[in-house]
């Protein structure tokens, strides 16, 4: 899967520090209607945004066009999809799942699977290693 960051400015929350977390914030739809305006997404390819990478976990928006299919995708952590908008649909051996807006599906680790879309689609793409980590580190 092919991964642009945005270089434009993006509507996006002040960090808040507090000794054990940082806080993010993303208005979504402004993120996506920007995504949308990119030169990538007029081009008709997938536009993707990685919204958070750390060592253990990356959050990635993913906008796709109709008629998009990813015919081969396989993570060695666990991921999670939330819809935003359209339909996702998910083939995974001889299975077929279709996740609407609003919906959200976990995939185990090291398990192939094809995604297709027959509509404009926007989702969350959570990749997580599930290694937890010290809070005390």
């Amino acid at each position: 899967m092919e991964i642009e960051t945005l270089k434009a400015k993006l509507p996006f929350a002040k960090n808040r520090r507090s000794s054990d977390c940082t806080l993010l914030g993303f208005n979504l739809p402004s993120v996506i209607s920007t995504m949308k305006q990119s030169y990538t997404w007029a081009n008709g390819e997938l536009n993707a945004l990685i919204l958070l990478k750390s060592p253990d976990k990356q959050i990635i928006l993913t906008a796709l066009h109709e008629g998009t299919e990813i015919k081969s995708f396989q993570s060695n952590d666990s991921v999670t999809f939330q819809i935003i908008e359209g339909k996702l649909r998910f083939h995974i051996r001889k299975d077929t799942l279709t996740l609407k807006e609003g919906q959200l599906m976990t995939i185990d680790e090291k398990i192939k699977f094809r995604l297709s879309t027959q509509e404009e689609t926007v989702f969350l793409l959570t990749i997580s290693n599930g290694i937890a980590r010290d809070p005390n580190n």
